[in-house]
């Protein structure tokens, strides 16, 4: 994987987990938090943004055990998210988009270089 596609997949995590910082304190929340005070759409909007990262996991091979924490990571956030008040919450503490690019590139970096052997 190239390091832009990297580079993506971060930046997608970041984006829905923690793109913004609240003036004054080094507290990060993302589009998770914001849209998910969306009553009854928010979460499904962002778990399907979050799903994203899972299937460029399956495109790069991860074990299905990896992919089986990766959907339980954005599953447990989409349901336990979805519950008003404590839901909001749990929307901001709880990181999944950013677990599961870290589950990815762990994958990745265990990946050894493919070299072409017909040189």
């Amino acid at each position: 994987m190239t390091t832009g596609k990297r580079d993506d997949i971060d930046r997608m995590a970041r984006l829905l987990d923690a793109r913004f910082t609240i003036p004054g304190t080094n507290i990060r929340y993302g589009l998770d938090s914001v849209i998910g005070l969306i009553p009854g759409i928010g979460d499904a909007i962002t778990g399907s943004m979050g799903a994203w990262i899972i299937y460029r996991a399956r495109q790069e091979g991860v074990s299905p055990f990896v992919m089986f924490r990766m959907i339980w990571n954005l599953l447990l956030d989409m349901v336990l998210g979805s519950i008003p008040l404590v839901g909001d919450v749990f929307d901001f503490a709880f990181r999944s988009n950013m677990k599961n690019a870290k589950l990815l590139q762990r994958h990745l970096d265990r990946q050894k270089p493919v070299q072409d052997e017909s040189r």
